[in-house]
């Protein structure tokens, strides 16, 4: 399984060569191609990236605005999201719907959603994706997950949201949570799941302002604390999971 991170760019203003657009997955195998989130960034791109097809993990603007105009692609969203994007032009025989850990075969991918915290308006989604001996856990916008224990099962790699390093960013409103979980606190599950591995995505202004001689040290000394081997994703990166 091969995984190419095209954007790591949270839903902020700064961007970076590095960190330039908006968060999202290219996930390769056996000659099939899904991209997880289209954000605002990639409309009238897609064609270039010519995905099998499109996996949404909420209707966000920053992860669902580049299906704006249609897709060219089958696009695989909940319920809930496709209710935020009600007016979106997405042909009728290019809407699967996505139901809560229930999995299902694209290609040779197993795919599972599982719901995870983060917005009133726009829930969302992780995906648990496996391929071969590999098991990714996939979630650009978490506060936390509601079956972490389901989710995270035999997981080799989790990949997650970047939107603050060590700083509260998570709010109250309707007696609700929502927001992003600290880094700090994504691997401290890691570390409790047995997950040995973790990349940052969805990066927030404290990773694409600062500076990455220090953020990047900091965020890899926390990984170390909790026994996992952690990174930051920048645009473009790639790697093979055997």
């Amino acid at each position: 399984m091969k995984i190419t991170f095209l954007g790591t760019r949270g839903n902020i203003e700064s961007r970076t060569r590095v960190h330039k657009n908006h968060s999202s997955l290219l996930v390769e195998y056996y000659r099939r191609k899904i991209m997880i989130d289209a954000g605002g960034d990639w409309l009238g791109k897609l064609d270039e990236i010519n995905p099998d097809a499109i996996l949404l993990t909420h209707a966000h603007p920053d992860h669902a605005f580049g299906l704006k105009d249609g897709s060219p692609s089958k696009v695989f969203a909940t319920e809930k999201s496709w209710k935020g994007m009600k007016n979106f032009p997405v042909e009728k025989g290019k809407k699967f719907v996505v139901k809560v850990e229930d999995a299902f075969k694209f290609g040779k991918l197993f795919i599972e959603a599982f719901s995870v915290e983060h917005s009133i308006k726009a829930p969302a989604v992780g995906y648990k994706i496996s391929a071969g001996n590999s098991t990714i856990f996939y979630s650009p916008d978490i506060i936390y997950v509601h079956n972490r224990e389901e989710a995270f099962k035999n997981v080799d790699l989790y990949i997650g949201d970047g939107a603050t390093i060590n700083k509260s960013f998570i709010r109250k409103r309707n007696k609700k949570l929502i927001g992003h979980a600290t880094i700090d606190s994504q691997l401290a599950w890691c570390e409790k799941d047995n997950i040995p591995r973790a990349i940052i995505t969805h990066c927030g202004s404290q990773i694409v302002d600062g500076d990455g001689r220090k953020v990047n040290p900091m965020i890899q000394n926390m990984g170390k604390e909790r026994g996992v081997d952690v990174e930051v994703a920048a645009d473009g990166m790639e790697l093979v999971l055997k």
